[in-house]
């Protein structure tokens, strides 16, 4: 008596050796796996004519037997021998993908090791396996670094998919700790890491969560809180991201500084319209998009550039160095006794601080209590009423 079971269904996607015109060069084809023996169809039959497609199928399945596995006798093809092979035995490795778009979004292997702190023949290696698996190449290797392929191009956004997604379980992962132990990493700029080392804001955290590390990463390049590069961020200009969510926490005030020595040979301007006389320090690549960098170039187009400087650090060490004027941070510059404030505050120049994070880790609890920490404590610390008022 014949079983009334459905057949196992495997959908296979097979080359087919002879491509007529107009049909594509792969093509589906459905392997029925019964109790005891495997047939064939496919979308691309006609006048009940296999097609070589199927042809070619059934030549691979004389190499397979068909094994039943438990009570529901599910159809497994097992290869006779290792004579057949199928030309994708094994799937790539997922964490592969994390260096393509890496070497995708830096430009270069270099930078694309640096971004993942990971060594740079490491990216290579891996980026060749996935390669390999995929059976296509992803970039063009050329003296200037990397450019994707055509194939690249296609395959990244999807590879991007594969990563939100991963990442997103991660998030929801975490919500599972509801622990007050463990590591929270904040991204910030250099500049603020620097102040907040001076405070004693992070020390007075750990007192009252003993259990709990803060990780500080000091980089001006804007970490992704949605890849789980950071857990809470410090950042200026406008929050903009929908996925996350915070405060602005402080606006931080911006004057003109110039060392004591510059002073000294060049005398102190009095006004706006008198740095045209003296030298500056001109801003570029990200820091060309601050309104300091505008207001200097605004009113100062004539000055005598002697210095270029791309990140704050930088343009404080070139002001103090004697080389020029510029506009800096007031918790930042205030801080060193070789500085002098010549014109300021600047109110047009107050530069917004947000404190940030995914809306997904707001609800881990050690997340949470950092967050609300900051939340309550850290404005004065990022605008100086803390140094003016301890001095």
């Amino acid at each position: 008596m014949q079983s009334s079971e459905a057949p196992t269904r495997i959908s296979l996607t097979a080359a087919a050796p002879v491509q007529r015109p107009g049909s594509p060069a792969d093509r589906v084809l459905q392997v029925h796996f019964g109790n005891d023996e495997a047939s064939l169809s496919s979308p691309d039959r006609r006048d009940g004519r296999a097609s070589n497609e199927l042809i070619g199928i059934s030549q691979w399945l004389s190499w397979a037997s068909v094994d039943t596995i438990g009570p529901d006798r599910h159809g497994a093809a097992r290869l006779r021998g290792g004579r057949a092979r199928m030309h994708n035995q094994k799937m790539f490795d997922w964490n592969d993908l994390t260096y393509f778009l890496a070497v995708a979004r830096e430009g270069s292997s270099l930078a694309a090791a640096r971004a993942l702190r990971v060594n740079q023949s490491t990216v290579h290696r891996r980026l060749v396996e996935l390669e390999k698996r995929l059976g296509c190449p992803l970039v063009e290797r050329r003296p200037s670094g990397y450019r994707l392929t055509d194939c690249g191009k296609e395959l990244q956004p999807y590879a991007e998919r594969v990563e939100q997604a991963a990442s997103a379980l991660a998030r929801h992962a975490a919500t599972f700790d509801k622990g007050m132990t463990g590591t929270v990493r904040l991204t910030c700029s250099t500049a603020i890491a620097y102040r907040l080392t001076r405070s004693e804001l992070l020390d007075k955290f750990h007192k009252s969560y003993p259990g709990i590390k803060i990780e500080l990463l000091m980089t001006d390049r804007v970490l992704d809180l949605s890849r789980s590069e950071a857990d809470v961020a410090l950042r200026g200009g406008d929050a903009r991201e929908e996925v996350l969510v915070g405060k602005k926490i402080a606006d931080v005030p911006w004057a003109v500084y110039a060392s004591r020595s510059y002073l000294g040979r060049n005398g102190n301007p009095r006004s706006p319209e008198d740095l045209q006389s003296h030298c500056i320090i001109e801003f570029t690549d990200d820091l060309a998009a601050l309104k300091a960098a505008r207001w200097l170039s605004s009113k100062a187009p004539q000055a005598r550039i002697s210095g270029q400087a791309s990140n704050v650090p930088s343009v404080l060490l070139a002001v103090k160095s004697g080389a020029g004027l510029a506009p800096l941070p007031t918790p930042l510059a205030d801080l060193d006794q070789d500085l002098v404030q010549v014109i300021g505050p600047i109110p047009e120049l107050d530069y917004p601080i947000y404190l940030l994070t995914h809306r997904d880790l707001r609800k881990i609890p050690r997340i949470a209590a950092f967050f609300q920490y900051c939340l309550d404590r850290l404005r004065p610390v990022l605008t100086g009423a803390q140094s003016r008022k301890t001095s």
